[in-house]
C-alpha cells in the first residue's frame, strides 16, 4: 500500500520518523536495494543498510497496518544510537547517513548518496581594507536555518530564512580576522555561496535556542513554508556560484515534513510524507498512519502561544526536474 507504520520500541519515534522519510523516498531504496549482502550472520546484524532492507521488504509485504524496527534498533544500539533516550531528529539524521553511506561497499552506491543528498557550498572571506579574498568549497546534509535574525526578530517565511542564510555578515570588532595581506586583524565580510543542490534537499529550522539563563528553549513561532521553491527566485546572483543548468534545476516540491510536538525534554516527533507514487499526503505516527490533506501539514507552520503545539523541524524537498 506504500503506507505502513512502524512500532514505538522504546521512546523510538524519531528514529521511526526518519526511516519512513528514507523508505518513502524511492530514490534512495533505488539504492538500498543494490548494497551488497553481507556474508556472514555477525555482520549481517551489525549492517544497516542491510537491516534498513529487511525492515523495507517487510513494510512492503503489506501483511499488517505496522511492523516491528527491532531488528535496525538493535542494530544501531552497537553504534550507540539508544533506545529509551529523547533524540534530536537533525543530529540523529546525520548519525544514520554516515552510518549506511560508511557501510555501503560499493563506491558507486556512496557516490549516488552522496549525489542523492549532499549540498555544496562555497565560503568567501574578504578583508574589507584590503583585497585579500579566500574561498573554500565546502558540504553540507542540510541546510540549517536560522528562525530567529542577529537581532533575535522572528523570521516570518522560509524564504527569509534562506535569504538571511546567505546574507553576508560583516565581521568587525571583536569577530575581526587576521589578514595575511594587511599584517593585523582588520574587518571581513563573510558570506556564503550556493554551488550545488541535491535531488533530496533536507532543510533543518534551528528551532530550539539557548536562552540567557543557558536553557534550551523551543521557538514555535508561525513560520510557513511553500509546497514548491525555486531558489533562483529567492537568492540574488551574488549568493550563487553554479553556471546556467545548475541553476535550471533548483525547483523543488515538498515531499516530507518531520514535526515535533512538545518541549525540548519530553517531546513527540511524526513525519507528513507525500507518496511519490500516488501524489497522497500521509502522516506517520509510529504505528498509526492515516492519509491526510495538505490543510494537515499546514498546522505544523506553528503558533506563538503553542509551545507544546507540532512544528516543522526538518523539510525535506524533492528535485522537480532532475537532470
Amino acid at each position: 500500500t506504500g503506507a505502513i507504520g512502524l512500532y514505538n520500541v522504546g521512546l523510538n519515534c524519531c528514529l521511526n520518523s526518519l526511516l519512513q522519510v528514507f523508505l518513502m523516498n524511492i530514490h534512495f531504496t533505488r539504492i538500498l536495494r543494490r548494497i551488497t549482502v553481507p556474508l556472514c550472520a555477525g555482520q549481517k546484524k551489525r549492517n544497516v543498510p542491510y537491516q534498513m532492507l529487511l525492515l523495507l521488504e517487510e513494510m512492503q509485504r503489506g501483511k499488517q497496518k505496522a511492523v516491528s524496527p527491532t531488528d535496525l534498533a538493535c542494530c544501531l544500539s552497537a553504534y550507540r544510537v539508544k533506545l529509551f533516550v529523547q533524540h534530536d531528529a537533525a543530529q540523529l539524521f546525520l548519525t544514520l547517513w554516515n552510518l549506511i553511506k560508511r557501510q555501503m561497499n560499493n563506491p558507486e552506491l556512496v557516490e549516488e548518496l552522496n549525489d542523492l543528498y549532499t549540498i555544496c557550498v562555497q565560503e568567501h572571506l574578504a578583508c574589507q581594507k584590503c583585497s585579500f579574498e579566500t574561498k573554500r568549497n565546502s558540504s553540507m546534509l542540510t541546510l540549517p536555518l536560522p528562525v530567529l535574525d542577529s537581532n533575535s526578530h522572528m523570521l516570518k517565511t522560509l524564504e527569509d530564512c534562506l535569504q538571511y542564510f546567505f546574507h553576508p555578515e560583516e565581521l568587525t570588532d571583536h569577530n575581526m580576522c587576521f589578514c595575511e595581506q594587511c599584517g593585523r586583524k582588520t574587518p571581513f565580510l563573510q558570506s556564503m555561496k550556493l554551488v550545488h543542490l541535491p535531488q533530496t534537499l533536507t532543510i533543518h529550522l534551528k528551532r530550539f535556542c539557548f536562552d540567557k539563563s543557558a536553557y534550551i528553549r523551543k521557538l514555535s513561532h508561525y513560520l510557513p513554508f511553500p509546497r514548491g521553491l525555486d531558489f533562483n527566485a529567492i537568492l540574488t546572483e551574488n549568493q550563487c556560484q553554479a553556471d546556467g543548468d545548475e541553476k535550471a534545476a533548483w525547483q523543488y516540491e515538498l515531499f516530507a515534513v518531520v514535526a515535533h510536538s512538545g518541549s525540548n525534554s519530553c517531546g513527540h516527533y511524526c513525519a507528513y510524507i507525500r507518496s511519490l507514487t500516488e501524489c497522497k499526503w500521509y502522516c506517520f505516527n509510529d504505528s498509526e498512519v492515516c492519509q491526510v490533506s495538505w490543510d494537515d501539514v499546514k498546522c505544523t507552520y506553528g503558533h506563538f502561544s503553542l509551545h507544546w503545539g507540532e512544528t516543522a523541524y526538518l523539510l525535506i524537498y524533492m528535485k522537480k526536474h532532475p537532470h
